[in-house]
């Protein structure tokens, strides 16, 4: 069975922990491809709803003391019932308060995959960040993509996604460059967002953890190729639900076929 299809067959429950700009828009991503969303971040109850899921996916975009605590919570419940944690740490190096939250959560949690832009997993990685709000800035375009990937991977043995033009996986052994996705993706808020929750679902389906940010990284690159080629002309709005609509239709075929991966192994 292909990693798609299970996906859809098992249908993973996702606890995530998310922010408040993209919530809707990742729990309709997580359910397109075949997941299935569940946001509960009150104190009282993460643990409970963590414990009952496939996967546990922690986004810093929107932070407040209350959530810090939940996801503190909740990654500890997840690494005792050995579920997979992914972290997306958007904007980490723009504020005192992301950095600080960033480091007590690689700190106290042991992490299975964590994605973002070059920016945010330089920080990750302890090279220096110039993150630009919750973008990738130019001045970190120095720092090579592979290079700062590793360093986070084997530091936090972990997956580490790093996201961009080309988009770069590996666990500190084996590497995958994706060329897939197209640059008006940056033009619509939580494209990110719905990445790290469609690698939970992959990864609270899959047992491999980089196969499953491979392939969740894959369909979410096809997702706005094939959103694009259809709304180009017609704006970003549209573009913005296309996204959703081809994550519902994306299968194994597509990503075989229109899978743009190239993979790597360190000896």
């Amino acid at each position: 069975m292909k990693s798609n299809e299970i996906v859809r067959k098992k249908i993973p429950l996702v606890h995530f922990i998310t922010n408040y700009v993209t919530a809707n828009d990742a729990a309709n991503a997580l359910l397109a491809c075949g997941g299935s969303p569940i946001m509960a971040d009150d104190i009282d109850e993460c643990a409970e709803i963590t414990a009952m899921s496939q996967a546990l996916v922690l986004n810093i975009g929107t932070l407040n003391q209350r959530t810090i605590a939940s996801m503190i919570k909740s990654g500890k419940t997840a690494n005792a019932n050995n579920i997979p944690v992914i972290l997306d740490p958007v904007g980490a190096g723009a504020s005192s308060l992301r950095n600080e939250t960033t480091k007590r959560l690689l700190a106290e949690i042991q992490f299975t995959i964590i994605r973002g832009n070059l920016s945010e997993i330089s920080f990750v990685a302890g090279c220096s960040a110039s993150t630009r709000g919750v973008d990738s800035s130019e001045q970190d375009q120095k720092h090579d993509a592979l290079t700062i990937a590793k360093q986070a991977a084997t530091k936090y043995r972990c997956v580490c996604v790093v996201t961009g033009k080309t988009d770069v996986v590996t666990d500190g052994i084996r590497t995958a460059h994706i060329h897939n996705g197209v640059s008006a993706l940056s033009k619509i808020t939580g494209t990110g967002c719905m990445l790290s929750g469609i690698i939970g679902a992959y990864a609270g389906a899959l047992k491999d953890s980089f196969s499953a940010a491979c392939q969740a990284t894959i369909s979410m690159g096809l997702a706005g190729e094939i959103a694009y080629e259809k709304y180009k002309m017609i704006g970003t709005g549209s573009l913005h639900i296309g996204i959703i609509d081809a994550l519902s239709q994306i299968d194994d075929t597509i990503l075989k076929e229109r899978g743009k991966i190239i993979y790597e192994t360190d000896c």
